[in-house]
C-alpha cells in the first residue's frame, strides 16, 4: 500500500471475505486472490513488495519494517519454520499456479522467487511484547506510540484496519466482527494481535487452535474484554446509563458533564432535536451548571417559549434558583418574554412553589 497505493494494489488482490478456508484453492470473480488476509492473498501481496530488488534485499525490508513497527523489540527468523513451509508447500505452490493462470500477478513476476519470498515472510519470529507494539502502532494511526517513528500513513492504516475487521480471522471473521467489534489478526501460531483504534494495541499468544487457525484463549480473552469495556465499534450507540461496561477512555464524571454541556447549549439555542438527543442520553432535565443555571433558565433568558414549554412538560422545576437567587421567571421577565413568564408563573402554582419576580 505505500509503495504503490490503493489502486494499483487491488488490481491484483481482492478485499472482500472468501467464506472460505484460508489455504483454500479459490479465487474471486476477477479472478483475484480475495483479501490480503489468506494465503493466496498473502502470497500475492508478496509479489508487490519491492519487486525490482533482490529477494535478500527485499526480505531486509519487510524485517526493517517490522522492527520499526515493533519500536526495536524482538525480531527474529525461525529457520525451522522456514524449512517446514518449504517443506510442506504444495498446497501453496497450487495456489500460486491457480492465481497465474488467471492472470493474477503483476507482469513479470517470478513466481518460485515469489513463493520463496512468502515462505521467509511466514517465518518471521516476534514476541507477544513486540506484537503488541505493532497492533499499537495501528491503533496510533501509524505513529509508533513509543519511538514517535511514522511507519504507515493514515491511509494505509485505515484500509489496512478495515480489512482486519472484514477478514483477519479466517473464517470466523464475520463472527469476529459481530461479537467483539475490533480489528485483529490471528495466525496458525497461536498469535492474535488485536487492534483499538486510537487507544491501545494488544498482542495475545496461546498455540492451541480452534478447527478454523484461531487461539482458542485469544478468542475468549476477546469476548471478556469487550464484555468489560465499551470498546466495540458500536459501543457508541449504547445510552448512558444503560450499560455496565467501563469506559476507560472517559475521565470520571465526563460523559455527565459532556450532556450538562449538550442540554444547556441545546437551550441558548432553542434546538429541540438538539434537546430530546441530550435527554436520550439520560441526563436530568433539571441538570444545572456550576452557577446552579437550568436549560430552563437559559430558555427562559433567550426566549424560546417553545423550547421551555417542552422542559416542563418533561418535569423541569420552573423555581429552581442560580447561585444568585434567579429563576427562569426572573429572566424571562427580565428579558421582557411575558407569554414564557405567565407559563412559568401557572407552572409553578400547579407544583404548589411561588417562583420570585425577582433574585432574593
Amino acid at each position: 500500500m505505500e509503495e504503490h497505493g490503493a489502486g494499483v494494489v487491488h488490481r491484483h488482490v481482492g478485499r472482500e471475505p472468501s467464506g472460505l478456508g484460508f489455504n483454500e484453492l479459490s479465487v474471486n470473480s476477477s479472478g483475484l486472490p480475495h483479501n490480503p488476509m489468506i494465503n493466496s492473498g498473502a502470497i500475492m501481496s508478496t509479489s508487490l513488495l519491492k519487486p525490482a530488488t533482490t529477494i535478500a534485499d527485499r526480505f531486509d525490508y519487510v524485517a526493517d519494517t517490522w522492527r520499526r513497527l515493533s519500536a526495536g523489540g524482538t525480531v527474529g527468523f525461525n529457520n525451522s519454520v522456514y524449512l517446514s513451509e518449504r517443506k510442506t508447500a504444495d498446497r501453496n505452490f497450487a495456489l500460486g499456479y491457480f492465481m497465474r493462470e488467471h492472470g493474477a500477478f503483476p507482469p513479470g513476476t517470478d513466481l518460485i522467487e515469489t513463493l520463496e519470498f512468502y515462505f521467509q515472510c511466514c517465518s518471521i519470529e516476534v514476541d507477544a511484547n513486540a506484537l503488541s507494539v505493532v497492533a499499537g502502532t495501528l491503533a496510533n494511526a501509524g505513529i509508533n506510540p513509543i519511538t514517535g517513528d511514522r511507519v504507515f500513513s493514515v491511509d494505509t492504516v485505515q484500509k489496512c484496519l478495515s480489512l482486519m475487521s472484514s477478514c483477519g480471522m479466517y473464517d470466523y471473521s464475520g463472527e469476529f466482527a459481530f461479537t467483539i467489534g475490533l480489528p485483529a489478526k490471528s495466525g496458525v501460531s497461536g498469535a492474535l494481535m488485536l487492534v483499538v483504534p486510537g487507544v491501545m494495541g494488544l498482542g495475545i499468544w496461546s498455540p492451541r487452535l480452534d478447527s478454523l487457525g484461531n487461539s482458542v484463549r485469544a478468542v475468549e480473552f476477546c469476548k471478556k474484554l469487550v464484555a468489560t469495556y465499551n470498546f466495540h465499534a458500536f459501543d457508541s450507540l449504547t445510552v448512558e446509563g444503560n450499560s455496565s461496561k467501563r469506559d476507560p477512555r472517559r475521565r470520571r464524571n465526563e460523559g455527565q458533564v459532556e450532556s450538562i454541556i449538550r442540554l444547556l447549549w441545546s437551550a441558548s439555542r432553542g434546538d429541540l432535536d438538539e434537546l430530546r438527543a441530550a435527554l436520550a442520553t439520560g441526563i436530568d432535565v433539571r441538570a444545572a451548571d456550576y452557577d446552579g443555571r437550568t436549560a430552563l433558565h437559559l430558555a427562559a433568558a433567550e426566549g424560546h417559549l417553545a423550547f421551555a414549554e417542552f422542559l416542563l412538560e418533561r418535569g423541569a422545576n420552573p423555581s429552581a434558583r442560580d447561585r444568585w437567587g434567579g429563576t427562569p421567571l426572573t429572566d424571562a421577565e427580565r428579558g421582557g418574554y411575558t407569554k414564557i413568564a405567565d407559563m412559568l408563573k401557572h407552572a409553578a402554582s400547579a407544583t404548589g412553589t411561588t417562583p420570585e419576580a425577582s433574585p432574593a
